[in-house]
């Protein structure tokens, strides 16, 4: 679990989340990351990973940006300093980066998109900018300095003929130093510009999806005038249950437009190009018994409680959980595992839908 240290999770997600920024120092003490900085270029080498190679500075704002897959030539033929490896959606793949995903479960998990993780050289960075959706940067080894700003963040504000978002007009507000444990939280529309220290730093960037007015409208055949306006989530209060999807956020979503909870439902479990592939690809072994099993990490599930009863969306559908108990839906749902031994019915029932994968 986080340590927040000072203040308690109820009032983090009371004051910080979707307001301001926090650094939690030590959130994660004696962290060491799952992936080394050779170990990550490596995964850039592979087709199956979103890459991307940022080049440049602030000193003389010359940026250049590569999308993998690389070679082991691209790396050798790279400055000394200056530069950031980008690799998405490491959780997809690896195991011991995905777990960690649960120390941020105060957070509903439907609201989760991806961990992103980077390595930068000495001086490397990608920029000032700012983002529409949540994010928690974990740092991984070595020490990255961030500045941090509220001012400035408009969409006109980018520099010209570079092929990144960085920002033109960009003032410094705060400035924090991080090192291997410590977790900063950037919200929705607060620039950051994050520069690494020495050439041993590694981000884990664990990012929570923003949800347009024009994404939800189009979610139900309808269309957006304002296409800037963006869902806000209600104040969270954790109860360990990180698939329920509680009224308020149906409400929140309602602020918006007029959809029902089992339509936003649907929305928020939706899958991206890259995991509807993934799952296609995907073929399980032989069912077996006496085995322990957790949701394919591609998948998304999530739950309303309706007259107390469950009703559950995976991927983007309704998911028909009659017949089985509902306190193991439930749990299910909430934990993303479950024991075939304890629950036979639904195990089996959710390995036939090529929906979980065995726990070794």
């Amino acid at each position: 679990m986080i340590h927040f240290g000072a203040i308690s999770e109820q009032e983090f997600l009371a004051n910080y989340w979707q307001k301001k920024p926090l650094l939690i120092k030590q959130a994660l003490p004696d962290f060491i990351s799952p992936i080394a900085p050779d170990e990550l270029a490596g995964l850039s080498l592979e087709d199956e990973f979103e890459s991307r190679l940022v080049r440049g500075s602030t000193s003389d704002n010359k940026w250049s940006l590569t999308n993998g897959p690389f070679t082991d030539n691209t790396f050798s033929k790279l400055p000394e300093q200056d530069w950031t490896l980008l690799v998405q959606g490491v959780d997809r793949f690896i195991d011991e980066v995905h777990d960690l995903i649960k120390h941020f479960d105060f957070i509903p998990r439907w609201r989760f998109d991806d961990v992103m993780i980077s390595y930068a050289a000495k001086g490397g960075s990608v920029g000032p900018h700012f983002d529409y959706y949540d994010v928690f940067l974990l740092q991984g080894s070595g020490k990255r300095r961030w500045h941090i700003s509220s001012k400035h963040c408009k969409l006109d504000n980018y520099l010209d003929d570079v092929p990144l978002r960085i920002m033109n007009t960009f003032e410094t507000e705060q400035v924090w130093d991080v090192e291997p444990g410590d977790i900063l939280y950037i919200p929705p529309k607060v620039a950051h510009h994050g520069v690494s220290l020495d050439d041993e730093c590694t981000t884990l960037s664990f990012g929570y999806r923003a949800y347009s007015s024009q994404e939800l409208f189009e979610s139900i055949n309808q269309k957006s005038e304002n296409k800037n306006q963006y869902y806000q989530d209600p104040i969270w209060d954790n109860q360990n249950t990180p698939a329920l999807i509680p009224n308020s956020a149906a409400t929140q979503a309602q602020k918006i437009l007029n959809i029902s909870a089992e339509d936003f439902a649907c929305f928020v479990t939706h899958l991206d190009a890259l995991d509807v592939k993934l799952l296609q690809h995907f073929e399980a072994d032989q069912f077996d018994k006496n085995a322990r099993y957790q949701l394919h990490p591609s998948c998304n599930i999530a739950y309303l409680l309706i007259n107390e009863m469950p009703s559950v969306f995976i991927n983007g559908e309704p998911f028909n959980s009659q017949g089985f108990d509902d306190q193991a839906i439930i749990q299910f749902c909430n934990q993303r595992s479950i024991d075939a031994t304890q629950y036979l019915e639904l195990a089996t029932h959710l390995f036939k839908e090529n929906l979980v994968v065995i726990i070794d």
